[in-house]
């Protein structure tokens, strides 16, 4: 029987009824260890009692009402964001993509503002991935999500990854800003030097331009720092941000500088249902976990348990794991085989990871992953190394002697 919802998802056959903390049950009675977080969503794992309570409570006062009217919840979440961060002004999405729509046009609305209309063109990088609106995909640049659609998106100029000189000969009298991932989530787990961020910070000053980081899939704590941008010592003017933030419920957010947002005037941007009630009560929740003082530092601590776990693991299995890549608790494996070859190994062994770009698996654990939980994880991957090894003898066992 053909499914009625849209085809546009390659599902594995395999779904869940509840979850707990970092495990997730599925409709056979079947326990999952869940290393991909709902692809880094589901930070503070499943059913988080604090997150619970927070939208249990907030259901049964009031759900939306709308931007015509003020929301106390959200504008104590934009405080607490600004508090904590670079940002002077925060506007609410349901999405990264939306996020990085606001700021894509925030960019360009601030030279237009200050008499530059003719400066909207944005500076991307090789191997990004920005959202799948017409302008995200445009941004990203990768044709697979291109193709099919129409025209491209005009006013993206991308260049080679670590390209200076690309880089430098792509500023012209019409750029805007530049558009970067501090580490490139489903474009392989690259991480961005923290000296590349401070060389884009000077060039960006230096030319009038704009720096704004996707900080979608890094953000929230993911990375061991609240924003990943802290860890290399400079400041966007305008970042993005989704998927922590609202612990699995569907919310984003728009940061920004008050200097950066000085075109977005009443009427220049709007979204029905961003920033309603029971996100902001679910936002809010977050903060209060992922701002205590000690969880970032438990973070960080768990990252580099996992990194040294798999170093482990890529030194006992060489012809599956090629690399290891990554910072805090978003962690790649650069792979020898198939990417997707071991992401369904590792099911096999009740594991959920997710394939990425470059032929890397990605591993996202919920941040209240325990250390034993690592060690279980790493012990499931080991196994699905093996079961790949043992099917690579099988085939070399197989084949003709003498054959090439």
């Amino acid at each position: 029987m053909l499914s009625v919802i849209l085809p546009t998802y390659a599902r594995a056959e395999l779904s869940f009824e509840r979850g707990d903390g970092a495990w997730l049950t599925s409709t056979d009675g079947e326990r999952y260890l869940d290393f991909g977080s709902g692809v880094a969503v589901t930070g503070l794992g499943h059913s988080h009692p604090h997150l619970v309570a927070a939208l249990v409570g907030q259901a049964g006062k009031i759900w939306h009402t709308s931007n015509l009217y003020r929301i106390p919840d959200g504008e104590r979440l934009a405080e607490r964001l600004t508090g904590a961060t670079f940002a002077d002004v925060v506007f609410f999405t349901n999405s990264g993509a939306e996020a990085n729509e606001a700021s894509i046009k925030m960019a360009r609305k601030y030279h237009a503002a200050g008499g530059h209309p003719e400066r909207f063109r944005i500076i991307t990088f090789e191997g990004a991935f920005h959202g799948r609106t017409l302008a995200t995909i445009a941004a990203g640049g990768q044709q697979k999500y291109i193709d099919g659609f129409g025209p491209k998106v005009d006013g993206f100029d991308q260049v080679p990854f670590g390209d200076e000189a690309a880089l430098k000969a792509a500023i012209g009298p019409e750029t805007a800003a530049m558009l970067i991932e501090p580490v490139q989530g489903e474009g392989g787990v690259r991480v961005v030097p923290a000296q590349m961020l401070r060389d884009l910070r000077a060039l960006c000053d230096s030319h009038g331009l704009l720096l704004i980081l996707d900080e979608v899939q890094t953000g929230v704590g993911r990375s061991g720092n609240f924003f990943a941008y802290e860890q290399s010592g400079i400041e966007p003017d305008i970042m993005s941000v989704a998927k922590g933030i609202g612990g699995g419920f569907p919310m984003g957010a728009c940061l920004a500088t008050r200097e950066a947002a000085r075109g977005m005037t009443v009427g220049t941007h709007g979204s029905t249902f961003g920033g309603n009630p029971l996100a902001m009560s679910v936002g809010n929740a977050v903060l209060d976990v992922v701002l205590e003082p000690a969880f970032l530092d438990r973070v960080k601590q768990a990252g580099l348990a996992l990194k040294q776990r798999l170093a482990e693991l890529q030194d006992r299995h060489p012809r599956v794991v090629g690399e290891v890549r990554g910072v805090g608790l978003l962690m790649g494996l650069k792979m020898r085989v198939p990417n997707v070859d071991f992401v369904k190994a590792a099911r096999a062994r009740h594991l959920l990871t997710i394939a990425a770009g470059d032929n890397v698996v990605r591993l996202l654990p919920p941040m209240i992953v325990t250390d034993a939980e690592i060690a279980e994880a790493v012990r499931r991957m080991d196994a699905a190394c093996s079961d790949i090894e043992a099917t690579m003898l099988d085939l070399e066992m197989a084949e003709p002697k003498g054959a090439a």
